[in-house]
C-alpha cells in the first residue's frame, strides 16, 4: 500500500488553511481546549463514516460545555454564552461551520493523497471553541492519514475529568501523565475510579459481554447449545461521566434490533470470570476485541509508579459469544488504570 507524502497533515482554521506547521492531532487536541469529535473516511475517501452524527454529538458537546465550562470557550461576559444568556444560535451555526471547513480539508488532502499515489484513509477531528473577545465560534479541523485498516498502536492520552457527556480537550491535558502507567505491550488504558468499575478506555468506550445473573444464580452456557444461554452487553452508563461515542450508540442500536440486552453499568473487574468478550469501540478503531486485560494487583500509591514498579494480574477475553464474532477483531492488551 502506498504511504501518503510523508504522513502530511493539514489543519484548517476556519474556512482557511493554516500555512504554520501542523502538530500532531495528540498535540493539537492537548492545546486547544474545545469541544472536538473525530472520525475517519471510508472506501478510499469516498464518505466520512457517522458524519451526520458527529456533527449532531459536537454541536451537542459544545452546548453543555458552553453552560458548564464557558472557560473552555473563552466567551466574553457580553457574549450570548458568556453571559449566560440563550447560545442557541451560536451553537446551531455548527454544524454548517464544520462541515464547510470539513470541504476545504478534504479538498487539500486528497490533493496531496493523489499526487502521492496513496490510497490511505483519512483520519479527522473537528474541534470548535469560543473565540477571545468575540461572540463568534473558532472551528479547527485537523486532518491526517492513516491505514485503510486501522494500525494497531497506542492510545496517545489517558486520564478522565468531569465532561458531563462532553468531548473536551481538556481531559488531554489533564490525563497525559497517566501514560508511564502504560504497559509497553499494552495498546489502550481502560480507568477506573475505584479500582473495580471499569469506566471506560483513555480514547475508547469499553464493552464486555457476559452471562446474565438471575437471583444470585449465573445463566451457565448448557454443554449441548451455548447459544439458548443468556448474555448481556455492558458498558458504563453516561451519568459516570463517560463520553457519549458515536460507535457507543450504534452498539446499543444494533443490539436492540438483535434483541440483546444491554445494561449500563460498570462492568467489575471482580466478576471478570462471568465476561464472555470484551471490545472497545472508537471513530476510529470502530469495534475492537479485547484480547487480554491487565489490572494492578494493588492502586496503592498506584500514580506514584511506573509500569515496571508495579505487580500485575491478567484476564484472558474470550471469543466464545457466537452472536458477537461479526464485530470482533484481531486487538490490543489493555491495562487497567485507576482514575486520581
Amino acid at each position: 500500500m502506498a504511504s501518503s507524502g510523508g504522513g502530511a497533515t493539514f489543519l484548517v482554521v476556519n474556512g482557511v488553511r493554516f500555512t504554520g506547521d501542523v502538530p500532531p492531532v495528540a498535540t493539537f487536541l492537548r492545546s486547544s481546549p474545545g469541544a472536538y469529535t473525530t472520525t475517519r473516511t471510508h472506501g478510499g475517501a469516498s464518505l466520512v463514516l457517522f458524519w451526520d452524527r458527529h456533527l449532531r454529538r459536537l454541536a451537542h458537546s459544545a452546548r453543555i460545555l458552553a453552560r458548564s465550562h464557558p472557560g473552555l470557550f473563552l466567551l466574553p461576559l457580553g457574549s450570548a454564552a458568556g453571559g449566560g444568556g440563550d447560545a442557541t444560535a451560536l451553537i446551531d451555526s455548527i454544524e454548517n461551520l464544520v462541515h464547510e471547513s470539513l470541504l476545504v480539508g478534504l479538498r487539500l488532502a486528497l490533493r496531496d493523497r493523489d499526487r502521492a499515489g496513496s490510497d490511505d484513509e483519512l483520519a479527522i477531528t473537528a474541534l470548535v471553541r469560543g473565540r477571545h473577545e468575540t461572540d463568534c465560534l473558532d472551528v479547527l479541523l485537523h486532518l491526517g492519514f492513516c491505514s485503510a485498516a486501522v494500525r494497531r498502536r497506542r492510545s496517545p492520552f489517558s486520564g478522565r475529568w468531569p465532561r458531563e457527556g462532553a468531548g473536551g480537550g481538556q481531559v488531554h491535558r489533564l490525563g497525559a501523565g497517566m501514560e508511564k502507567m502504560r504497559p509497553p505491550s499494552a495498546t489502550e488504558l481502560l480507568l477506573t475510579n475505584d479500582g473495580d468499575r471499569i469506566l471506560e478506555g483513555s480514547v475508547t468506550n469499553f464493552f464486555v459481554v457476559r452471562r446474565k445473573v438471575i437471583n444470585d444464580l449465573t445463566d451457565l452456557p448448557p454443554s449441548d447449545s451455548e447459544s439458548s444461554c443468556t448474555f448481556v452487553v455492558q458498558t458504563a452508563p453516561i451519568s459516570d461521566g463517560v463520553l457519549p461515542g458515536v460507535i457507543r450508540q450504534l452498539v446499543f442500536e444494533i443490539c436492540s434490533s438483535l434483541g440483546i440486552l444491554v445494561e449500563e453499568s460498570a462492568p467489575s473487574w471482580s466478576d471478570r470470570e462471568l465476561w464472555q468478550e470484551a471490545f472497545i469501540t472508537s471513530s476510529l478503531r470502530l469495534v475492537q476485541h479485547v484480547e487480554t486485560i491487565q489490572a494492578p494487583t494493588s492502586f496503592k500509591e498506584f500514580h506514584l509508579k511506573t509500569w515496571n514498579e508495579l505487580s500485575w494480574v491478567a484476564a484472558v477475553s474470550g471469543n466464545q459469544g457466537q452472536s458477537f464474532e461479526s464485530i470482533s477483531c484481531a486487538a490490543p492488551a489493555c491495562v487497567l488504570s485507576e482514575v486520581i
